[in-house]
């Protein structure tokens, strides 16, 4: 088997579990008791220690770091700026690892560039660096554990039925299944899962809330909602869900629900798709080629062979490059690595029955790997081209080189007396007592893959939204409700709307918030209180010595009032902002540079050898003459040969963009395609994309005006 198999009586009676540092007693107690071993739970050791705290990490895992070090090496940063403390440090180290010669196996630094690296004032003690490779992730906290001289007890598992022991509303201790007790003061949940959370008798949730539980305008069930290119839409012709075409009585197809999704904005206990993050590699000397999964069978993936044939071409539109020629590959399209509709069971599932989920996730994703690469009904081309892929030889190498990590992209969420929501993250509701910041985009994968009433295929739950810029986490977001437990903290499964965690799901701000808890506990411990009583100008200042970023620093908030922001609602005619478009490849939201639309502009990542196209569709009042317009921020660094597609009554008519030039005036934001015919009768619809282009290609807001025919 590629994974520890849980075999519990076994584990049950061994009475060894492997320890780092030195052998740890039957019974022992520490100050703090961090259980978990994710980068969250490394950090919050490491805070701990640093404290002068004496702390112990009890973990079900092996490998730490989680997903961190296990294979999402393109980090979903959001605004680099908010990120500080020891979760700046972490990406530090990774520069500081990558500016070693000997570091680079397959390639040179020079010819990987400068990706997702930062520098202020040409500091190269402030330098960071947000991609790596997995085994450099999981080295660094081993590191960390090593130099701050951490207790790491592995492969110990929470005994979930009754290993939690609590007097007077407190954790005594906890026990894991081979009988050992770990004894503390205060303890941290910091596992993807929250089961010390729930085994400790704290109330948790897990799946959607409805639009109305909250006023959240894009929780619940969002059927028709289509923010990104990971639904049947972006094909040139729907997909059929039927054995026989046409046909019910013929059954479905596998990988598609016969349930139906849901009342639009309803609740349900639907959780969004897991999958591994991949580290793949067509560096021959280093590749493994593709296993084929024990119980493969390709009529599994009978719906990948009709998105080939409606037309998808955009298998490797997410195979972002990390070092050494290798990448982090994530889910991309409308059927993908995502297991869409197979995680609803795991949050709160036995350990025997989350280890066949995660059995089954990776029986999936390596059928489909060796499916695209083998299969005679996959387009040649692509088939070609997968099969010079495969697995790193270097990777994760006691696990046949697959991650040892499932993306847990939620399970459980603690309920506390204070919830964040989508208002909160949006400003439009306060967050009070700030613990550290998050910016990235609410991002939620797709839930459920159902049959539409017209008979076709479609996936539902994928939402992107823009946070308008970077928000707070409050501490209350951390802390149980006092009455149910008063010393435990929670840096991951935190007290959050399924909306607001899409944001705050991210490593770097679970290593941030895992700083964070650990300072609470150990300025509780100090005082002898409650973590709901630890006064929060005490966490606040140690924070703030400590380098965590609290609030938007003055020099990006100053940088944002500078921009000239404007809104799509006061332009004349008919506008769709890119929050709007139908996306597809690596499109990424930033606000970086000033004089955009709304929320943000997207850009493709200067992703030259990765195709991206954005569609923006109208819908149009009147048959008649508009002169299409086009809105993006420019700079020296776009493309001077964008390719935009303007369909039109009368045809397809190409323009290549200068998206480098200057607009003529200050208030020339819009820049002039043409002049087309369009019939009210037919959507319009405006095609941006970096086909042949030479630098970023810049999206933001596509606006049709009136005009007369002449």
């Amino acid at each position: 088997m590629l994974f520890r198999v849980f075999v519990i009586l076994a584990v049950a009676i061994s009475s060894v579990a492997r320890t780092d540092g030195k052998d740890v007693e039957a019974t022992q107690t520490h100050d703090v008791v961090v259980y978990g071993g994710t980068s969250a739970a490394v950090i919050a050791a490491v805070q701990a220690k640093r404290m002068g705290k004496s702390v112990v990490i009890v973990s079900p895992d092996r490998h730490l770091g989680g997903l961190t070090s296990g294979g999402l090496g393109w980090t979903d940063t959001g605004n680099k700026y908010v990120i500080g403390g020891l979760s700046k440090e972490f990406y530090q180290r990774v520069y500081k690892h990558y500016q070693q010669p000997d570091a680079w196996t397959a390639q040179t630094r020079e010819s990987y560039g400068n990706r997702a690296q930062g520098h202020r004032a040409s500091d190269d003690e402030d330098a960071t660096m947000w991609v790596f490779e997995p085994h450099v992730a999981e080295a660094i906290f081993e590191d960390l554990v090593s130099e701050n001289e951490l207790v790491v007890v592995r492969d110990a598992w929470l005994d979930r039925e009754s290993g939690v022991e609590k007097q007077d509303g407190r954790i005594v201790s906890i026990k894991t299944l081979d009988g050992r007790q770990f004894s503390g003061k205060v303890f941290i949940d910091a596992t993807y899962e929250g089961d010390l959370i729930a085994a400790a008798g704290v109330e948790t949730t897990f799946g959607r809330e409805s639009m109305q539980q909250y006023n959240e305008p894009n929780a619940g069930v969002q059927t028709g909602v289509l923010h990104h290119s990971h639904h049947f839409d972006v094909l040139p012709r729907r997909v059929d869900p039927y054995n026989i075409p046409g046909d019910p009585t013929s059954g479905v197809i596998p990988l598609v629900s016969t349930e139906p999704p849901g009342e639009f904005g309803s609740g349900d206990q639907h959780v969004q798709a897991y999958c591994f993050r991949t580290c793949l590699t067509n560096h021959d000397p280093n590749r493994v080629p593709f296993p084929k999964p024990d119980g493969y069978d390709p009529a599994e993936f009978e719906l990948m062979v009709r998105c080939f044939e409606a037309g998808w071409k955009e298998v490797f539109n997410k195979f972002d490059p990390i070092p050494n020629r290798k990448t982090d590959t994530n889910n991309h399209g409308p059927l993908s690595f995502d297991y869409i509709g197979m995680s609803d069971e795991y949050p709160e599932a036995s350990y025997q029955r989350r280890q066949e989920i995660i059995e089954e996730h990776r029986r999936y994703q390596q059928g489909l790997l060796y499916f695209i690469a083998n299969d005679s009904r996959v387009p040649e081309d692509i088939r070609t081209k997968m099969a010079s892929w495969g697995l790193a030889k270097d990777e994760f190498t006691d696990n046949g080189n697959w991650p040892h990590q499932l993306y847990v992209r939620e399970a459980r969420r603690m309920v506390g007396d204070f919830v964040i929501t989508q208002n909160h993250l949006q400003k439009r509701l306060q967050t009070p007592e700030s613990v550290g910041m998050g910016s990235y985009s609410i991002d939620s994968h797709n839930i459920q893959r159902y049959i539409t009433d017209e008979g076709y295929v479609q996936n539902e739950g994928d939402i992107g939204v823009s946070t308008n810029g970077p928000y707070q986490i409050a501490m209350g977001c951390l802390l149980p409700k006092q009455e149910q437990c008063e010393n435990l903290v929670v840096p991951v499964c935190v007290s959050s709307t399924h909306m607001a965690f899409g944001s705050i799901r991210m490593e770097p701000v679970f290593m941030i918030l895992g700083q964070s808890a650990a300072t609470i506990a150990a300025l509780a411990i100090d005082s002898d209180l409650a973590v709901q009583d630890v006064k929060y100008d005490r966490v606040k200042e140690r924070l703030l010595a400590d380098g965590q970023i609290l609030e938007t620093p003055e020099s990006i908030r100053s940088r944002i009032q500078a921009k000239k922001l404007y809104q799509t609602k006061t332009l004349t005619g008919v506008s769709v902002d890119d929050n709007q478009a139908v996306l597809a490849g690596s499109w990424q939201l930033s606000h970086a540079s000033g004089g955009y639309f709304d929320s943000g502009y997207r850009h493709d990542g200067n992703g030259r050898e990765d195709k991206s196209t954005a569609s923006f569709e109208a819908e149009l009042p009147d048959s008649g003459w508009y002169e299409v317009r086009i809105a993006f921020p420019p700079h020296s660094n776009r493309s001077t040969r964008a390719l935009v597609r303007v369909h039109h009554a009368d045809g397809i008519a190409e323009v290549h963009v200068d998206q480098t030039r200057a607009h003529p005036k200050d208030d020339a934001l819009l820049r002039v395609l043409g002049r087309y015919r369009f019939a009210a009768d037919s959507p319009a619809r405006v095609v941006v994309s970096n086909e042949d282009s030479d630098g970023y290609v810049v999206i933001d807001t596509v606006n049709w005006r009136p005009v007369d025919a002449d």
